[in-house]
């Protein structure tokens, strides 16, 4: 195409990338932690389902609420925030580092899977796989991870949304695998709750996204080093509502985060101060 140099590359990308893109009708949600915020109208189809709207009822600090009253919030909010965060960093990293070749596809599955990383918890979350389940159910080794990717696939079957993301653009099995693995991690194991999966054993894991684009699976759920946009949310949150001080500020790891090329591995960095 006559395009020689990485520069010129870049832009073109950038371009085709725009002339893809479709004016959105975002839903502003007023969140007390993040302000107002914009989500894209899939996941609000997806936030107005039963399966999501559950969520409501669902203490995010369980028992925790009976000696902090003002630890009342829940699932709901949180999760919200986690889809928020989620496609805050993407979209920055995108937006920095063209030469990553994210897409709006990618912008879009990160978003999912941070809205939808906490639709299996159980009543009082944590205490109900911690302790309910292990105490009633001892022949059973459950995880709200697990729950999580049941109720997600039950959520796409019963609302009819697979149409609604293939006309935004989402490819099946492909991307709805990618939301999976952000979730759960990568699906190397038989599920708690006795589905097969596979069981292959390869140098990468992930079915979902190629190495080259790995980095996205630090966003919702970061196997490598626990620094994600889950708990930038809950960290914030939680101090919010507990009325104490939260000393990590995710906005300034916001403003400075890179993906770096370590050793095999692109990973998100940011820095050290």
């Amino acid at each position: 195409m006559g395009v020689r140099s990485l520069g010129e590359r870049m832009d073109l990308i950038k371009c085709i990338n725009l002339l893809w893109q479709k004016p959105i009708d975002m839903k502003v949600f007023n969140d007390p932690i993040h302000g107002h915020i914009e989500m894209h109208p899939v996941l609000v189809q997806i936030i107005d389902t039963p399966q999501f709207q559950r969520l409501r009822f669902i203490k995010q600090l369980g028992g925790t609420y009976f000696v902090f009253p003002g630890a009342s919030h829940n699932r709901f909010e949180h999760s919200i925030g986690v889809g928020y965060l989620a496609g805050q960093l993407v979209k920055a990293l995108a937006e920095r580092q063209p030469e990553l070749q994210i897409s709006h596809r990618d912008i879009l599955c990160v978003q999912i899977a941070g809205l939808c990383h906490d639709l299996g918890h159980g009543p009082f979350s944590h205490l109900f796989d911690g302790k309910f389940i292990p105490l009633t159910r001892k022949d059973v080794i459950w995880t709200h991870e697990d729950a999580s990717l049941s109720m997600f696939e039950h959520l796409i079957e019963t609302n009819g949304l697979k149409t609604v993301l293939k006309n935004h653009g989402l490819m099946f099995p492909e991307d709805l695998v990618f939301i999976k693995e952000q979730i759960r991690g990568p699906i190397t194991e038989t599920r708690s709750n006795g589905e097969a999966c596979s069981t292959k054993s390869s140098e990468w894991p992930y079915k979902g996204r190629p190495r080259e684009k790995g980095f996205l699976y630090e966003i919702v759920a970061n196997k490598r080093n626990g620094i994600d946009v889950d708990k930038w949310d809950y960290f914030a949150r939680d101090c919010h509502h507990l009325g104490i001080q939260n000393n990590f500020d995710f906005v300034r790891f916001l403003k400075f985060a890179r993906v770096c090329q370590i050793r095999k591995m692109k990973c998100i960095c940011t820095r050290d101060k």
